[in-house]
């Protein structure tokens, strides 16, 4: 433990800035013949007072393979949108994040998910239409469904008679997945303004061990301190190519340790998208972070989590507006 942990108090910050955080959340409600999905997300603005940006939708899907990654994709869009925006137009010096940017590019499409079979790599010129429309941050829509009318004009034809949904089914997740992956290099073009914050991870880096190293430091360690520094570079740990700037994803490093705040509170884990060399930087990100921290735990980060996450109650509040009601397989057969 001696090498892997380090017993240090941590001051808050004196700087002057201004500082965000963004979560994201969604549910699914299974029907008979369809599944009911909300999906919602907000990023939180604190500059001496309080402003936040939110995107919400509620999708009405088939029952199709992979809906559990689809609907996480267009959370993360959301999400990720929100943060541009926050960013981009209220001109923020920190944006925390809830969860692991490595782990999403790590896993930038579902494993065993096909892609489209015509589907060749995007030309710069379909590249750039999706970068426009989500640069145009009038509006935090999911873009691609746009670009797929427009370039992919045969999707979603009649095939004998019906829907060739499969086929839809599968441009969905792979075009989503293309944006959420550009969305993510627009952010990450101001890569020191991002922490992804995390309260649990199944890593085991420090200590090479069946149980996660956050949960052995946890139960090992009482006062505020810091980890062994740990670095990553995304090729390194990831074997699919990226279908849009491989070159510039693969050679992202990432600056990773576990903190605590505040004695007796949970080990956070923090990960930076840059190489992170100078301890006194370190120093000074986490003291950055320490500030509007409650409990050893940002305070924004768990404001916007209470704010977006959709309960299975709030579900059914959302079904009763909707005027949606739940039938029985039973009822099903005698309609």
């Amino acid at each position: 433990m001696k090498d892997k942990w380090f017993d240090r108090p941590f001051a808050k910050s004196k700087k002057e800035f201004s500082i965000a955080a963004g979560d994201g959340s969604f549910n699914i409600k299974k029907f008979l013949m369809f599944n009911y999905c909300p999906v919602s997300a907000e990023a939180l603005i604190y500059n001496g007072d309080l402003k936040n940006i939110e995107q919400s939708e509620i999708f009405e899907m088939d029952h199709i393979p992979f809906l559990r990654e689809l609907i996480p994709n267009y959370m993360s869009i959301f999400e990720l949108k929100c943060c541009l925006k926050a960013i981009n137009e209220y001109d923020v010096d920190y944006y925390l994040f809830d969860g692991s940017i490595l782990g999403d590019l790590q896993n930038h499409y579902p494993k065993g998910a096909k892609q489209p079979s015509d589907m060749k790599k995007l030309t710069p010129g379909e590249v750039k239409l999706f970068e426009d429309d989500i640069n145009d941050l009038s509006s935090l829509d999911l873009s691609f469904p746009n670009i797929k009318r427009n370039i992919y004009a045969h999707v979603s034809k009649d095939v004998d008679g019906f829907k060739d949904y499969e086929s839809d089914d599968v441009y969905n997740l792979y075009l989503s997945s293309i944006e959420k992956l550009l969305v993510l290099k627009q952010i990450l073009n101001k890569k020191n303004k991002i922490n992804s914050i995390y309260k649990t991870s199944s890593n085991n880096d420090l200590f090479r061990s069946k149980s996660p190293d956050i949960g052995i430091l946890d139960q090992l360690t009482e006062k505020q301190g810091i980890s062994k520094i740990i670095y990553k570079k995304v090729k390194d740990s990831t074997a699919i190519p990226f279908p849009v700037y491989d070159e510039f994803f693969n050679e992202l490093w990432f600056t990773i340790f576990y903190v605590r705040l505040k004695e007796n509170k949970n080990v956070l884990k923090v990960e930076l998208p840059y190489y992170v060399k100078d301890e006194d930087e370190i120093t000074e990100i986490i003291e950055i972070i320490k500030r509007d921290s409650a409990e050893g735990y940002p305070y924004l980060l768990n404001k916007a989590h209470n704010d977006v996450v959709i309960t299975n109650n709030h579900v059914d509040e959302l079904l009763k507006i909707s005027r949606i009601y739940e039938t029985t397989n039973r009822e099903q057969l005698k309609m």
